[in-house]
């Protein structure tokens, strides 16, 4: 009998070891803190034998609470596996082959003892700020390294005392062309020992979301010698900021985008596109015709032409023009019926197209444009976002990155056509095993205007027939932006946790032509707020097993606006979680980076149509809310200032809405995309909190501040 128990006992102590292994191995639903687990990748740039592809790799340092991003190398025809180039522990970025394949020059902000040379003075523009060679603590931000393939130590190549911000190699492959920034402050003596804080403007723009306070410095162009690393200032002004730069197939002139208005910090958005002797000797010539913003200057390979975008008016979609690379003559459109915002341009190397990305209904793909008969023809296709691509003509190959709803980004190569696709990296493979990722599907439904309205829907992870689940209605930024086939941590997030998601591209949104976008003049809280609902409506239409009685709304930026919103309207959602949202047209539009930025989609500014603004600031309705919401504001906000959050916040308060607000400090408007790691995940485990509290009734929810 005894033996018989024993033999009983080894079974089920057996079984449950099997049963701990198999859940161990069994796939989870994604979390928040998976976020510190992702390898992140970007910026690709092919060799110029079309045999190699450096690309930038993103791990997250979760002790440190920061990235750390180094250089990777891996063959395009799949024979050898990537392997690492950088390792320093300060970040490594813009991997840029030289144009003999020989070396790789990269940024960083790495500490380098020995000194570069000083920047040699310009006499038409100015000195050049002397380099503190040697004390690496007074050189702020990235300069140029030099990696060469045969082997040793990265040099450092610029000493530039602002650092660089963007460089290009020229044809030849003996100068860097860079961006860097200068200002008066710069030639000051004793600033170290009393460095004044105080700040001072004259002009409206003083401040930017990504960049903060604006200081006395501008954007400006450098020319530097690779060998000796002196370098030669060709642009200045401080009333403009000049910006990519392009050199001319013969390494002779310079094209790149400035406001020379002179009135840039007073909202001006004129940009043109400019040509420059590499010598800085010669005046200005300037290559563009409009009135409104143009941008992205391209040569053509024999150096006649210069491709670039420009409106003709104000938040028009960009055009692609060509303009005589000498000046003197109008501009010409480059592609018939384009309704698509191009980004990326590249000429073929036989110049006879002119390639350019862009989102399109809810996907982003690859385009050619046939200079000659100016057609439009896509040429990645699928459904999943395709962005950052990098072309060797020699080869006709090209490489780029792509992902899709459950994947993040990884690194393929191709034909130019599209064809013969390899993909490069598997990143995130062991982690992608051990989870499981829910599938979007997508529908088409009715706007307010009749218009065809994409949906998106996502089934909660171990969906059941027989049940009812919560769903998450999710509403996009900008307005000019778009949902899709992208990658969405916060989705697959929702998903892991038991709700369905809907998200939508109501009028607005980018990716269905100039029309649909400018659909929202006139219409914050209009027909945008109907095309909304209509997508709720025909959700739950066609997924029943939605329980009705369990739907939040959540949004960032403009669609934390329309959160906002649509609580002050209707009372069928049960929580809401606003981020970085706005709530009053007329105190935002004084304190937002864009000083009156608004005017285009409402018709004037908060003078000319100040009951307008007020009828559509979610703070009047404040009264009418009876959701629970939980409003996320960053301190350092300068899109949406924290001021909006406040007095959203008091509002609730004081109509006794069931409301508490969280401050992430140290953050911008970029919180959920950009913030330091550990603040992005406690910003979603903030989300569950709320969701879980009101809309699956669980008085027991605990928030991330008393875990």
């Amino acid at each position: 009998m005894k033996n018989l128990f024993r033999t009983l006992y080894s079974l089920i102590y057996l079984f449950a070891v099997a049963f701990v292994v198999l859940a161990q191995q069994s796939p989870r639903g994604v979390t928040p803190e998976d976020y510190f687990s992702f390898e992140f990748i970007s910026e690709p740039n092919i060799s110029p034998d079309g045999k190699l592809v450096a690309y930038v790799l993103t791990r997250i340092d979760r002790a440190q609470n920061r990235r750390n991003s180094s250089i990777w190398m891996v063959a395009t025809d799949g024979s050898r596996s990537a392997w690492q180039l950088t390792t320093s522990p300060q970040t490594s970025n813009a991997p840029r082959w030289s144009p003999d394949g020989k070396s790789l020059a990269f940024l960083s902000s790495r500490p380098d003892s020995t000194s570069a040379p000083t920047a040699s003075p310009n006499p038409t523009a100015g000195p050049t700020p002397p380099a503190a060679a040697g004390a690496m603590s007074e050189q702020p931000g990235n300069q140029v390294y030099l990696l060469s393939m045969n082997g040793g130590e990265a040099k450092r190549i610029t000493n530039l005392k602002n650092g660089v911000s963007l460089f290009r190699w020229s044809p030849d492959g003996t100068r860097l062309l860079v961006v860097s920034r200068k200002g008066p402050t710069d030639s000051r003596t004793g600033e170290s020992k009393d460095r004044r804080d105080v700040r001072h403007y004259k002009n409206s723009s003083y401040k930017f979301n990504d960049t903060g306070w604006f200081d006395d410095r501008r954007s400006h162009l450098w020319v530097v010698d690779v060998k000796t690393g002196s370098a030669r200032q060709i642009t200045d002004g401080n009333d403009w900021n000049d910006s990519d730069p392009q050199w001319s197939p013969d390494g002779t002139r310079i094209a790149f985008v400035s406001n020379r208005t002179g009135k840039e910090y007073d909202e001006n958005r004129n940009t043109d596109i400019w040509v420059i002797n590499v010598d800085g000797s010669s005046s200005l010539t300037k290559i563009s015709d409009h009135d409104e913003a143009d941008n992205q200057p391209r040569w053509s390979p024999d150096g006649k032409w210069i491709a670039f975008t420009g409106e003709l008016h104000d938040r028009d979609h960009p055009k692609i023009w060509l303009a005589p690379s000498a000046g003197g003559a109008p501009s010409v459109l480059a592609a018939n019926g384009l309704d698509l915002i191009p980004g990326g341009l590249e000429w073929s190397d036989a110049g006879k197209s002119i390639y350019f990305e862009t989102g399109v209904k809810g996907e982003n793909h690859l385009f050619r444009v046939g200079v000659g008969n100016k057609s439009v023809t896509q040429v990645t296709s699928g459904p999943r976002a395709v962005r950052s691509v990098d072309f060797n003509f020699s080869s006709s190959r090209m490489v780029y990155l792509a992902n899709d709803f459950k994947h993040l980004d990884d690194l393929y190569a191709a034909d130019l056509n599209g064809r013969n696709e390899r993909k490069l990296t598997n990143l995130n493979e062991l982690l992608w095993k051990r989870l499981q990722l829910a599938d979007v599907e997508r529908f088409t439904y009715k706007s307010a205007d009749d218009w065809d309205i994409d949906g998106f829907f996502v089934k909660p992870i171990g969906w059941q027939a027989e049940k009812r689940y919560p769903l998450v209605l999710s509403i996009h930024g900008g307005p000019a932006g778009q949902y899709g086939v992208d990658w969405y941590h916060e989705f697959q997030v929702y998903a892991a946790k038991g709700y369905a998601v809907l998200f939508t591209n109501p009028r607005g949104s980018t990716g269905y032509g100039q029309k649909f976008e400018r659909g929202i003049v006139g219409e914050w809280g209009g027909k945008d707020f109907i095309d909304i609902m209509n997508g709720l409506d025909a959700a739950l239409k066609r997924y029943p097993w939605i329980d009705q009685d369990r739907v939040g709304v959540t949004g960032g930026s403009y669609g934390g606006f329309m959160t906002n919103w649509i609580v002050g309207h209707t009372d069928r959602f049960k929580a809401a979680v606003t981020l970085r949202s706005l709530s009053n047209f007329i105190s935002d539009d004084g304190t937002r980076d864009g000083a009156y930025g608004h005017s285009p989609d409402f018709g004037g500014d908060i003078f000319q149509k100040m009951d307008l603004y007020w009828d559509r600031s979610p703070l009047k309705y404040a009264r009418k809310v009876k959701t629970p919401i939980l409003i996320l504001h960053s301190d350092n906000d300068y899109r949406v200032p924290i001021e909006q959050g406040e007095q959203w916040f008091r509002a609730l308060k004081h109509f006794g809405v069931t409301t508490e607000i969280v401050f992430f400090p140290r953050e911008n408007h970029n919180l959920t995309r950009t913030g330091e790691p550990k603040h992005l995940v406690e910003s979603l485990n903030w989300q569950l909190y709320w969701f879980d509290r009101f809309l699956n009734g669980n008085n027991e929810a605990i928030p991330p501040d008393a875990k």
